[in-house]
């Protein structure tokens, strides 16, 4: 078992409100075709974690509920502290108390994204406020300091398969990406809140890399990018992120990764395994605050 700084780690709430779906108008895809398909935010009913997040009518959906609050500096905090696999519960609404989890956040739009249960999406009034028991950020793997850690739960990196093998650390994985295929969020600051794009127009490196399979919550490695302070290449970097939301029809866009690890100098490996989602992980979290 990883072994890292538990004592110090600060779980705080924080809250956000279900965000209402935006629409400007028309817009243009790659291809030169003007669309106005479904987008961001609201509760999505017919995609979850664990299904495709490939060729949907849709333009970066974000499945279940999209979180959001309206102050600026309100909103960013709950973005930036909530991590994948934090505990939500709803604290209003016909569905109060029932609890679910965080399954990512999407920059641009800044929404912090959680599962229900379909039962429980399907009785909300969308007028929720849902709490976030925010714990991960500042974690630290104490045998490995030069693998940095950000937007996972402890508890959900515990209820991994990860293995330890001759000074690495070895993450489980749907697929890899070049670092090439890596495209909007380039230039971000830091990557502790928010997501960036795979880019999926060339049809060709998707069947290569196995992208059309992708569903929402896999584990995905990202070659030569190092993503301590924003993403950047590195020749020889390995980072870790999470399938947040879906593909797009927007040049330089795709499914975007939330990082969870990364490395500059080759300490992150990983191995191909196809159910490394995060449904197959929640099953077997186990709560230790």
């Amino acid at each position: 078992m990883l072994k890292y700084n538990k004592e110090e780690l600060v779980k705080i709430a924080v809250t956000g409100c279900v965000d209402h779906p935006r629409v400007k108008g028309y817009y243009v895809g790659y291809d030169g075709k003007g669309r106005m398909p479904i987008g961001t935010g609201g509760i999505v009913y017919s995609h979850a974690i664990g299904d495709c997040c490939m060729n949907i009518a849709g333009d970066h959906i974000e499945p279940g509920i999209s979180l959001a609050n309206p102050s600026d500096k309100e909103n960013h905090a709950l973005e930036t502290f909530a991590c994948v696999g934090n505990e939500a519960k709803i604290i209003n609404g016909p569905m109060k108390s029932k609890t679910g989890y965080v399954t990512g956040t999407h920059g641009g739009v800044d929404h912090t994204m959680v599962y229900m249960d379909k039962e429980v999406l399907e009785e909300m009034d969308s007028n929720e406020t849902i709490l976030v028991k925010a714990y991960g950020q500042g974690l630290k793997l104490l045998d490995y300091p030069e693998i940095h850690m950000m937007n996972i739960d402890p508890d959900l990196l515990t209820a991994m398969p990860i293995h330890e093998e001759e000074g690495k650390v070895s993450f489980p994985v749907v697929t890899s990406v070049p670092s090439y295929l890596m495209g909007s969020g380039l230039g971000s600051s830091t990557l502790m809140e928010g997501d960036y794009d795979i880019m999926t127009q060339d049809e060709r490196a998707n069947e290569i890399h196995g992208l059309n399979d992708l569903r929402f919550g896999d584990f995905v490695a990202i070659i030569d990018h190092d993503c301590h302070y924003g993403p950047n290449y590195y020749k020889g970097a390995v980072s870790i992120g999470v399938v947040v939301h879906s593909d797009s029809f927007t040049s330089g866009h795709g499914p975007g990764l939330c990082v969870v690890a990364t490395s500059k100098l080759g300490n992150i490996t990983y191995r191909i395994e196809e159910d490394a989602n995060l449904k197959t992980y929640m099953k077997h979290i186990k709560r230790s605050v």
